[in-house]
């Protein structure tokens, strides 16, 4: 029965694999939101299962080619505590979305691949 329950737990965190996007650092941040490009950062952590959810949708959003100029950046929510102080970010599972310089929207615990474009179309 451990076996059972180990191999299945395996499978599961296995399962989990993480949208493309680029590990949060600020001068790369910076550097795209001065270019004038959209710009998503999600913050996410491991053990969070409104993450799992999101980070597929988040992905397949991403992957339509109407979004194909957005970059993401993605902040670990138990690694990175100082950026969740400057972003102001309390929670997992939050998404911001900026215009160049400016924040136009931010969600936490969306998992709707529509509602998720929706967003993202107001930086475009």
């Amino acid at each position: 029965m451990i076996r059972i329950l180990a191999a299945l737990a395996f499978f599961c965190l296995a399962g989990f694999a993480l949208a493309a996007g680029t590990p949060f650092e600020q001068a790369p941040f910076d550097a795209a939101r001065q270019a004038g490009k959209p710009v998503v950062v999600m913050v996410y952590a491991e053990w969070c299962p409104t993450c799992r959810k999101q980070d597929p949708a988040v992905e397949a959003v991403l992957k339509s080619p109407e979004f194909s100029k957005f970059e993401l950046f993605r902040v670990d929510f138990d690694m990175q505590e100082e950026v969740l102080k400057a972003l102001r970010v309390s929670r997992q599972s939050t998404l911001i979305v900026y215009k160049g310089d400016k924040e136009v929207v931010r969600s936490t615990g969306e998992t709707r691949p529509d509602a998720i474009a929706a967003q993202f179309r107001k930086a475009l």
